[in-house]
């Protein structure tokens, strides 16, 4: 079990007060016995600091001491992908064995921002995601699916030369990356918390299409679930109120802006229309997980044998993060092995 966290922003404090309540949480994980700690890439938006995992991967794995640390995930098409080989080569290097490179292909940006980030309009569109992808993983020494990268590719090498290599996942949300997972034979890492309802039909495609590689003998699948964890359901439920706060304004025209705290988020819902709130979260199958530790686990127990997930990935969008740190020490006290298991012995090499 796993942690991935945005460095939320909550009304009235700093990017500055989010990055250091992800380390917090990083080092409480740490503590825990948690697996693994991601982070985010998104960009121009109030609510979320975490904007470069490369820069935030290299402040948390030197701030914790045996958790492995990773992105959750790059988003490919807004970089050069020597430059993600090289970040990444180097973090590899600064932490042998610690460091996850988790992929995807949605800009995490809207598209002025995702304009800016790759220097071209021409370069918005993901047709050129499956090659690119190849590219990252040729420069870092690895080649799977048995598929060949680009002549320029094989002409470079990410430098500084690294010993060991950072475990490359593919992220996603859709049958797109699931297939393509499954046919480089990557671990995958399925974003059940943004809550498609597609989670079984992905992992389903992406144990069809799997063909195993020089990193993978086996299918591997990580899935997400939003968890928020209080001593009472009812408690749980308020202090989940920002974050369906959140839900809503990605999905309609509502400005997006820094975390509400809950009493200000059960203002804003009591204030829509009941019938229209009730159907637009019943669209929102699992999402959020916001009750005692006991049903918490129980829920994501059930999960794991709807999914057939080899691991979860949990994440939280609070207020503060004590909330957050709650989540994980609660749930740690539960969870059958919590972190006695790693991917190392699942499967990769």
């Amino acid at each position: 079990m796993g942690v991935l966290d945005t460095s939320p922003v909550s009304l009235g404090t700093t990017s500055r007060d989010a990055l250091l309540a992800t380390t917090r949480l990083a080092r409480a994980a740490d503590e825990l016995g948690y697996t693994r700690f991601w982070v985010a890439e998104h960009h121009s938006m109030p609510a979320v600091a975490s904007t470069s995992p490369g820069v935030l991967i290299a402040h948390l794995a030197a701030a914790t001491r045996r958790i492995r640390v990773g992105s959750g995930g790059v988003m490919l098409p807004n970089h050069p992908t020597l430059v993600v080989a090289e970040q990444f080569a180097m973090l590899e290097a600064l932490h042998p064995g610690r460091i996850d490179l988790g992929i995807g292909r949605a800009p995490g940006a809207d598209p002025a921002t995702a304009a800016a980030l790759r220097r071209t309009v021409e370069g918005l569109g993901a047709q050129d995601f499956p090659a690119e992808l190849l590219d990252v993983l040729a420069l870092l020494g690895q080649t799977p699916g048995g598929r060949a990268p680009s002549m320029r590719a094989r002409r470079l090498l990410a430098t500084p030369h690294q010993s060991s290599t950072p475990q490359a996942w593919l992220l996603g949300s859709s049958l797109f990356s699931a297939q393509l997972a499954g046919e480089l034979g990557l671990p995958y890492s399925y974003a059940h918390h943004f809550s498609t309802g597609h989670t079984g039909e992905a992992v389903a495609a992406y144990r069809s299409a799997f063909r195993p590689s020089a990193a993978l003998a086996a299918p591997y699948v990580m899935v997400s679930s939003s968890v928020i964890i209080a001593d009472t359901a009812a408690e749980a439920f308020h202090l989940a109120g920002p974050s369906r706060v959140m839900a809503l304004s990605l999905r309609t025209a509502r400005p997006l802006g820094p975390i509400v705290s809950p009493d200000e988020a059960a203002r804003i819902l009591a204030e829509l229309d009941p019938d229209a709130a009730r159907d637009f979260f019943a669209r929102m199958p699992g999402t959020q997980i916001a009750t005692t530790a006991e049903r918490a686990a129980a829920e994501l127990d059930a999960l794991v044998r709807r999914s057939g997930a080899d691991e979860l990935l949990l994440t939280s969008t609070a207020f503060d993060v004590a909330t957050r740190v709650h989540t994980l020490e609660a749930l740690a006290e539960l969870w059958p092995g919590l972190g006695a298991e790693s991917l190392d012995g699942g499967g990769l090499s």
